[in-house]
């Protein structure tokens, strides 16, 4: 039995990904905004810290596993606050949780997106997010739409899984991520509301090569494998959860 911890562990995938964990009999601490183990605001640094200290507490011998899978879309109506829960959340909790994976050789899958992938961000905010240059980041994302903090945050977060990812393979730890696509959410539902975002989601859902939209337990089977055993030589790597959609966009790229 591992020890593991996924945030955005409500609902979506992040309860998809936590019950199939618990299925395989593994104690899993679940972080959310309500309705989980620990009650957290992850865009707020202090109560970031605080789940950490909560998570070392009840996790004195290592993490098995973690996989920050809380996030918002990009009808979010503050910018800053998509870059600060999609991308600053997320590497400072694998950051300050490394020392506990490396106790159990643990692994980190990552919630990129194949949006990630759909064209070209803004350099400026891409930089500074990989930079770690909050400010400059937050301010650089109320000056963009939505999907461009969005699916930009997206594509830095598959950067700095993949620069970060030999020196944690180096000390036993396994750095991957997931780029889901389309997925049948809350969040895509809030999203397919909004007057902007809605008509374009409705029209990319109806070109997925597979025909349909993903269910969240599509996106926790392939979390479960490359947190499993299974996968133990595969490190670095982002995996397409897309039912083909990548594929389609961008066939000669790999």
């Amino acid at each position: 039995m591992g020890m593991y911890l996924v945030t955005g562990a409500a609902s979506g995938i992040g309860a998809a990904i936590k019950s199939g964990l618990e299925a395989e009999n593994h104690q899993v601490i679940g972080v959310d905004l309500r309705g989980s183990d620990l009650s957290a605001d992850l865009s707020d640094e202090v109560q970031l810290k605080s789940v950490v200290s909560e998570v070392l507490e009840r996790a004195p011998d290592g993490l098995d596993g973690l996989v920050p899978c809380a996030g918002v879309g990009p009808e979010v109506p503050n910018n800053a606050t998509i870059a600060q829960i999609n991308y600053f959340a997320v590497v400072d909790l694998v950051d300050a949780l490394m020392p506990a994976l490396e106790k159990r050789r643990g692994s980190v899958v990552l919630m990129c997106s194949n949006s990630a992938t759909l064209m070209r961000y803004d350099e400026n905010f891409v930089e500074s997010l990989l930079a770690g240059d909050r400010e400059t980041a937050l301010e650089r994302a109320q000056s963009l739409e939505g999907q461009v903090v969005y699916g930009g945050g997206k594509f830095a977060l598959g950067c700095w899984m993949r620069r970060k990812s030999q020196a944690a393979a180096s000390q036993g730890v396994r750095l991957n991520a997931l780029a889901p696509g389309f997925t049948e959410t809350g969040m895509t539902a809030a999203a397919q509301d909004h007057p902007q975002y809605g008509p374009a989601m409705q029209q990319f859902a109806s070109t997925i090569p597979l025909g349909r939209v993903a269910k969240p337990r599509d996106q926790a089977n392939a979390a479960l494998f490359l947190l499993s055993d299974k996968a133990a030589y595969i490190a670095g790597a982002i995996l397409f959860v897309d039912g083909g959609h990548d594929a389609m966009f961008r066939p000669d790229a790999f």
